[in-house]
């Protein structure tokens, strides 16, 4: 298809991890394991929060729009993966891959302001212990998660409005496994530096910003905790935060690894297969994290799986 042409009624070709035929069954088990234990282990976090009234605290309130948020970040793009790999068809349509990166940077985005969040509840939690439940209210906790997904979702509509205005040449194979925003641009056959400029200029912002965010609050949190004179209290102050710390230093250590060993070896499988850390190991290991370091969330579950082994026994 030429560049003049509609681009609306083109596909694109999402050649995956790899093209060997005797790797597919291999790929789909491992992607089909993870994401089941990524949506099972975010929708434990969900129910044990819903339906445990001690966890109605923002803390857990801001977790269980990060493991629904998590769900959704992945299931943007491993279904797709795993009927392409089942069906054996690469093609997406044109209009099913601007979808898929609308969505994929909605949450992508979403994923990050959450954490900032979360990182501002441990702030306020740990260096104004006296004042949380007055300046924490419900009502700004609401506010918080309401501005970040408006964010959100303007930034993903600015992306693919500036994307829709580009056409495509005939090479419309993608190099990964989902339709990721700057290989689009790179497939355009129309001037794309507007795209790049707007693209780098928000990586910065919606970026960095939560980055400089989360970095201030933890210095604030780690003078509180050495300002605690028992070695108890610096532990019991550092255990509140220990979870939330493991999952942002896991967040940004795969997203920066992924962009920067990517920009290093220049090898577009290379970037695909590092993406698989931030898209699909990130929100599978959030759960394992929170479950295993948090005695509150460890004590839901527990009395959700006896109660139901009660409700079984009586059957």
């Amino acid at each position: 298809m030429g560049p003049g042409n509609d681009t609306g009624s083109s596909e694109f070709l999402l050649l995956g991890l790899s093209e060997k035929p005797e790797l597919q069954p291999l790929i789909f088990g491992l992607f089909l394991s993870m994401y089941l234990i990524t949506v099972f282990g975010n929708l434990l976090i969900i129910l044990a929060v819903s339906s445990d009234s001690h966890l109605h605290t923002p803390m857990y309130f801001f977790l269980s729009n990060l493991s629904l948020v998590d769900i959704c970040f992945t299931s943007t793009t491993v279904p797709k993966m795993l009927w392409n790999i089942q069906s054996q068809i690469k093609a997406i349509t044109y209009g099913g891959c601007i979808t898929q990166m609308y969505f994929l940077t909605l949450f992508g985005v979403l994923d990050d302001f959450l954490l900032t969040v979360m990182a501002y509840d441990r702030f306020v939690a740990i260096c104004h212990p006296l004042q949380y439940t007055v300046i924490m209210k419900p009502w700004l906790c609401g506010l918080l998660v309401l501005v970040s997904w408006i964010t959100s979702v303007l930034h993903s509509l600015l992306e693919s409005l500036l994307l829709l205005r580009l056409t495509f040449c005939t090479d419309l194979e993608i190099p990964h496994f989902f339709c990721e925003l700057s290989q689009m641009a790179q497939l355009a056959c129309s001037d794309n530096f507007l795209n790049n400029m707007v693209m780098y200029l928000i990586t910065v912002l919606l970026g960095g910003g939560p980055l400089v965010g989360i970095l201030y609050s933890y210095s604030k949190i780690v003078s509180s905790i050495r300002a605690i004179p028992s070695a108890q209290g610096k532990y019991k102050a550092f255990s509140t935060c220990a979870s939330h710390l493991s999952v942002v230093s896991l967040f940004y250590c795969t997203s920066l690894g992924v962009y920067l060993g990517s920009a290093a070896a220049h090898s577009s499988h290379s970037s695909a297969a590092a993406s698989v850390m931030y898209t699909v190991v990130t929100p599978m290991l959030n759960p394992f994290i929170y479950s295993l370091r948090n005695k509150d969330i460890k004590g839901a579950l527990k009395r959700i799986f006896g109660m139901a082994a009660i409700k079984e026994q009586l059957c």
